[in-house]
């Protein structure tokens, strides 16, 4: 596959032909789903819980003998069917929800996102992406010169450049990351994909070996 190659005023210098086993892979809808379903459960964080009638302060001693007064029996106050009882059955953190995909499941899935997103054209290459300073202004002039036009994008960089970092935090719908730390789930997550030319030998030497 030849995909077009753009400097950042968005002017075409050059072709180059995409990695067949990155850019050429078949989609399989299901095999995707089962990873990013997997990776959207292993990001989620256990915050909710709630207090069993043995956590629960208070409710030391019997509220009324057990037998006498008329009433029903009952040994503690805090007992789930009082108000500000325990719970039954509650959420606790000590629920799993990590789910395991074997490492090459992961990896075909990622190099489908991939190949879908360049035979759908939202893959952008460019010659090279640089800025001279950490200005959200800078990396904004270079985006709307570009098809995405600051929607939704993923851009992928072979290196750490504090600089794009930095500048591109506060944009809104735009994410930047490491191409050795391409997945599925972030690249599902943006619709346009942008990054410069090198990070492709990145993701051939991370991804396919």
């Amino acid at each position: 596959m030849i995909a077009e190659v753009y400097n950042q005023e968005g002017k075409k210098v050059g072709q180059t032909r995409l990695p067949k086993e990155i850019f050429e892979v078949k989609m399989n809808s299901d095999l995707v789903h089962q990873v990013v379903v997997s990776q959207i459960a292993n990001r989620r964080q256990k915050i909710a819980q709630t207090k069993t009638r043995g956590e629960v302060r208070g409710g030391g001693r019997k509220p009324w003998a057990q037998k006498g007064t008329g009433r029903a029996r009952v040994g503690s106050i805090r007992s789930p069917i009082w108000r500000g009882g325990g719970v039954t059955f509650g959420p606790r953190k000590e629920k799993v929800f990590k789910k395991k995909i074997p490492k090459k499941i992961k990896r075909k899935a990622l190099l489908m996102v991939l190949s879908a997103k360049a035979k759908n054209n939202l893959l952008t290459l460019l010659e090279e992406l640089k800025i001279r300073k950490p200005k959200t202004k800078m990396i904004s002039e270079v985006l709307n010169k570009l098809s995405s036009k600051q929607k939704s994008t993923l851009i992928v960089l072979p290196e750490v450049n504090r600089n794009l970092i930095l500048a591109a935090r506060n944009l809104p719908k735009i994410e930047v990351i490491q191409a050795k730390d391409l997945n599925a789930l972030d690249l599902l997550s943006f619709k346009y994909l942008l990054m410069p030319k090198s990070s492709l030998k990145v993701i051939k030497e991370t991804f396919t070996k």
